[in-house]
């Protein structure tokens, strides 16, 4: 199976057409908004219909994002259907297997071309006018074909495609930027904590099951930064979930309630946080016992299998996250500032038994699916932030991000910089790269500080 992963010079040229008035897109300088020094965040980045939409145009359509894993296509043909912010696209194998995307809306009038989750297929048709695009995205068949002008080309008309694909240990990510930062360029220091997910096993990681998908209320900011940053919140939120897992029925002991850990800071937004604690690993028993861990200190190293293995949590920027011990990967997709879905796919290592991956899948779906006992927990906090945060004087109090400010450093242990387990310090780097990025124009803007209304193609 390839991926490609090549930059072209030049975004599809049907993009952007025809050009817009300026006075469409105007933008928001969002530097007041965010203070990552003083560690105080405006709640109205997560309530503004305007700051969403601009989101759109400068976080989405220009950073990398999780789009499917390698293991749900095995054949040509074989497809699966996303998002990309709001924008829907497909995911298919195409004769030569390679992996393909493509914006999801036929160029005709529009329409979902494919409105299945998944499947397999030789031709995507749509159901409007029977306009059909081969697997490669070329413009096929168009009925009554002959009424069009003569200088109609069905060259003109191919699907509109995700210029930048690539790969990094089964994940599929995107980017609608035709020239973007290389993926694991993008990552940087990120990949070492991802490893300690997506490597354990020489064979790799597969997805087990379908997608479960669950709509929230609440900006879904607000997940990817928890995720991110967030381990303050476990002993409070998660206190019944604690004591349901715990082998007393009373909670875990105090050493681990109050575990050491790190929490991984990078300056593209991504971040990770884990527990340090011998301990600490909440996992399925069959999973624990399958695991040779020398073995697995020999491949990853003492400090990840002691670390980022654990009961952690992370976010690469800006809304694919995952939880290493449950195997649980999922996408924040936004639906509105005050709308999150949620899909999560379950991953094991493709060398598991049978046995054991059902296990795992059990165990993601106690704890972490749409009727997980930590899920539950979560999705309340979000949607109750969110459901007051319209109110005026609400919206006009601040939010306190000012936990572990000054503690980053380079600890020697791991990879980039550092913080305390609990602290703010991914928090605080999450909306700092946000707002550069909100504030700085994007590519379908030719980089033109003076045109920030301009369309993509203009």
């Amino acid at each position: 199976m390839s991926t490609e992963d090549s930059c072209p010079s030049k975004a599809n040229p049907a993009i952007g057409r025809l050009p817009r008035p300026a006075s469409m897109n105007t933008n928001v300088d969002v530097s007041t908004l965010v203070d990552t020094d003083g560690g105080m965040i405006d709640r109205s980045i997560y309530t503004d219909r305007g700051i969403y939409g601009q989101e759109m145009r400068r976080v989405f359509a220009r950073s990398w994002l999780f789009l499917a894993h390698e293991s749900q296509f095995k054949k040509p043909g074989d497809f699966f259907t996303t998002f990309m912010g709001e924008d829907p696209v497909i995911v298919t194998m195409d004769k030569t297997k390679t992996i393909r995307a493509y914006l999801n809306s036929c160029r005709h009038r529009g329409v979902r071309l494919c409105r299945a989750d998944a499947g397999a297929t030789k031709m995507f048709t749509c159901t409007y006018h029977g306009w059909s695009f081969d697997l490669a995205g070329a413009l096929q068949s168009v009925p009554n074909e002959q009424a069009y002008p003569e200088n109609f080309d069905r060259k003109d008309w191919s699907l509109i495609d995700v210029p930048s694909l690539a790969t990094y240990k089964g994940l599929i990510f995107g980017n609608w930027d035709p020239n973007a930062e290389p993926l694991e360029e993008s990552l940087g220091d990120m990949r070492y904590y991802m490893d300690a997910m997506l490597d354990r096993d020489p064979e790799g990681t597969e997805v087990m099951g379908g997608v479960m998908k669950w709509e929230l209320e609440g900006n879904w900011k607000l997940a990817a930064e928890q995720f991110a940053t967030d381990w303050y919140h476990v002993n409070m939120s998660h206190a019944s979930a604690l004591m349901v897992m715990s082998p007393t029925g009373r909670g875990p002991k105090a050493e681990i309630a109050a575990t050491p850990g790190r929490q991984f800071v990078a300056p593209n937004g991504h971040g990770a946080g884990f527990p340090t604690h011998p301990k600490s690993r909440f996992d399925a028993g069959p999973v624990h016992e399958y695991y040779d861990y020398p073995a697995l200190r020999e491949r990853l190293g003492d400090a990840a299998v002691e670390g980022p293995m654990t009961t952690g949590h992370a976010t690469v920027f800006p809304n694919f996250s995952y939880l290493p011990v449950n195997g649980s990967i999922r996408v924040w997709h936004p639906k509105g500032p005050d709308k999150i879905e949620v899909w999560a796919w379950i991953l094991v290592d493709k060398s598991m038994p049978d046995e054991v991956k059902d296990a795992q899948r059990l165990y993601n779906l106690r704890t972490f699916g749409p009727s997980g006992i930590f899920e539950a927990d979560d999705g309340e906090n979000w949607s109750e932030v969110q459901a007051i945060s319209h109110g005026f004087v609400t919206n006009s109090v601040p939010l306190n991000f000012q936990m572990g400010i000054g503690s980053e450093r380079n600890d020697g242990v791991y990879p980039g910089q550092t913080s305390e387990l609990y602290s703010d310090a991914a928090g605080r780097s999450f909306y700092k790269h946000w707002a550069g990025l909100m504030n700085t124009p994007a590519w379908h803007e030719q980089g033109a500080q003076g045109q920030q209304g301009q369309q993509p193609g203009q």
